[in-house]
């Protein structure tokens, strides 16, 4: 689940697309995360949904028109909202409204604030696919983005008109990570590379079974998403996890730690930070069988072979530039087993997580956990939001940086 955009006041124009119910939706999830959510709608849309479902959606009046009405509680002109606007956001799109932007039409409400407003602009467009390839409307974007704007989408799938191509409205998660991502004020990692492991691997015995771990994937998704937020390109080595890595990294999937050693020792010479929350397996069969196993009553006894130490390796090969962080999941002296982590692998800090019983970090949203550094404790273990966690963890990665640029 992204972070909460509180106090931020957003503005949700609606044009007239089928894909308008995700709109209503939408405007649902921002009001729910905190946002104070104003909705205007082009009169066509306003034939698609009535206008007061949006304005039990939002708690506020929709804006329908140029002029104001009695029932709206605050000055809604679009001169005064589009100043005091965090965020902009055209959902859907038609190929009109970003045809009038762009050739900088004022002809309604919306087009009108969009001229006025200096808040991110989000344009999330649906349309016929051939509307959306046609040479105009891709000028339309370009122009548009060179002036600074965003655009998430659209996707390649069935549109309402039954043509099959890339026209389909983005889904809300990736634009609801978007707004996380133009939301957040602080971007000090901008220009920074990021490398990221998260999940399980899997190490087969035959076909059908393998030798794994409970990890979700959940750690590694908040840490990539947080990184993006505050500007950096993010990369993350994935084993197969439940979570969805974010829209916005760059994605390598793997199953074995043998596989995420490889691209690992590709990748690591380029970041600036590594982060290893993968949950690698120690252990892999010698020889996996070809074919299922079968039952018998005998024992099956299975020869293992340590697996290749990422960690370990990413400590050795760093240069004196490059950030290496570690995790340590340990069930029984966790800052005594996680201190040794550290120094046996050179690490620049670790974040230790307790698992097993009831405060087990694994597939929750809590952490019972705390961060160390070469200097000592951050803090005393205690159960933390993950992204809290991740949030304190990327301050203490910021503080290194700026030592490791000042040497």
């Amino acid at each position: 689940m992204s972070s909460k955009p509180e106090q931020k006041t957003i503005l949700l124009a609606v044009s007239s697309s089928i894909a308008i119910y995700k709109s209503c939706e939408l405007c649902r999830r921002l009001k729910e995360r905190g946002a104070n959510v104003y909705v205007a709608m082009t009169e066509n849309a306003q034939k698609l949904v009535s206008p007061i479902l949006f304005e039990s959606l939002s708690g506020n009046a929709v804006i329908t028109g140029m002029f104001s009405n009695s029932r709206q509680p605050v000055p809604i002109s679009h001169i005064s909202l589009s100043h005091v606007i965090d965020l902009f956001i055209i959902a859907p799109a038609t190929a009109n409204l970003i045809a009038k932007s762009a050739c900088g039409i004022a002809d309604d409400w919306i087009t009108t604030s969009l001229l006025a407003t200096t808040a991110p602009v989000l344009w999330a467009p649906a349309m016929n696919p051939q509307m959306y390839t046609n040479p105009a409307t891709q000028k339309n974007i370009q122009i548009l983005s060179e002036r600074g704007h965003h655009f998430i989408g659209p996707f390649i799938g069935t549109t309402a008109c039954g043509e099959v191509g890339q026209g389909r409205m983005a889904e809300l998660e990736i634009i609801l990570e978007k707004i996380d991502i133009l939301l957040t004020k602080n971007k000090n990692l901008t220009g920074k590379k990021v490398l990221i492991t998260s999940g399980p691997t899997q190490e087969p015995i035959d076909p059908v079974r393998y030798i794994s771990n409970r990890s979700s994937g959940k750690m590694g998704r908040e840490l990539a998403l947080e990184a993006i937020k505050r500007g950096a390109e993010v990369t993350v080595v994935s084993g197969p996890s439940v979570e969805k890595l974010p829209y916005h990294s760059n994605s390598v999937y793997v199953q074995t730690a043998q596989e995420m050693y490889e691209q690992v020792l590709k990748l690591f010479p380029e970041c600036d930070v590594f982060i290893a929350s993968a949950a690698v397996a120690d252990y892999s069969v010698i020889k996996p069988l070809e074919h299922k196993k079968k039952r018998t009553d005998e024992a099956l006894l299975l020869e293992l072979t340590p697996n290749p130490d990422i960690l370990g390796e990413m400590g050795k090969r760093k240069n004196e530039k490059q950030i290496v962080i570690g995790f340590a999941a340990e069930t029984n002296n966790l800052i005594e087993n996680a201190k040794e982590k550290l120094r046996n692998k050179n690490l620049d800090l670790i974040v230790v997580n307790k698992v097993g019983g009831e405060k087990c970090a694994f597939g929750s949203e809590f952490a019972y956990a705390t961060i160390i550094t070469p200097d000592g404790i951050e803090n005393e273990p205690s159960l933390t939001p993950k992204r809290e966690l991740v949030q304190k963890l990327y301050d203490k990665i910021e503080e290194l940086l700026k030592k490791k640029e000042a040497i």
